[in-house]
């Protein structure tokens, strides 16, 4: 990751936000073996998030796309992609480093967003959770949407600058700044699990 995304944002990353674990939820966004590659220079960063999480008893959430019949439960996605990852198929498993434990969420998706017919919202309301922080894959496509979608259901946002990874800088710079104009506190790991263990 570019080091300096931070610094590059920070005319539109002006709006501060303290993380209260206790309200707060972790989502790892489709980290499959679809996005190995895409996300290698994320992986070691997320870990750290995962584990700070865990020993601070948060609730994490981890998210797997896929599609059982294109035909069915495509829509728009597979117009566009004409790609896509196959339920049950060897891309669409989890890659074994982010593997969840017994006490942690996976909810299966087939849109952009987490929230897209998966009840995410309903067990994250049944928890008392009123802020997200947001890792995975891919910056501008899954975990762009699913911040959209969870600040308009009045959950506040932290973005994870280095622990969001997609095709290239352009497209993650892009999202920053979008999401931190209107969206998302953008923050990097190593703020975010100073604010986890305080």
């Amino acid at each position: 990751m570019n080091s300096d995304y931070l610094k590059e944002i920070e005319r539109y990353n002006i709006r501060r936000g303290e993380i209260r674990p206790q309200k707060c939820a972790l989502l790892v966004i489709d980290m499959q073996n679809y996005f190995d590659s895409i996300s290698r220079n994320i992986q070691q960063n997320l870990l750290k998030i995962i584990d700070t999480c865990r020993a601070n008893g948060m609730r994490i959430v981890f998210t797997r796309h896929g599609h059982k019949d294109i035909s069915k439960d495509g829509g728009m996605l597979a117009k566009w992609w004409g790609d896509c990852i196959m339920y049950g198929t060897p891309d669409w498993q989890l890659m074994p480093e982010f593997t969840p434990g017994e006490e942690d969420l996976l909810i299966d998706k087939n849109r952009y967003s987490a929230f897209f017919n998966t009840g995410l919202d309903e067990k994250l309301q049944a928890e008392g959770i009123e802020e997200l922080i947001i890792t995975g894959v891919m910056t501008n496509c899954c975990c762009e949407t699913t911040a959209r979608e969870g600040f308009v259901r009045d959950y506040r946002i932290f973005f994870v600058a280095d622990a969001t990874a997609t095709a290239n800088d352009d497209l993650h710079l892009s999202t920053l700044k979008t999401l931190a104009y209107g969206f998302a506190h953008i923050v990097s790991t190593e703020e975010v699990c100073k604010q986890i263990r305080v």
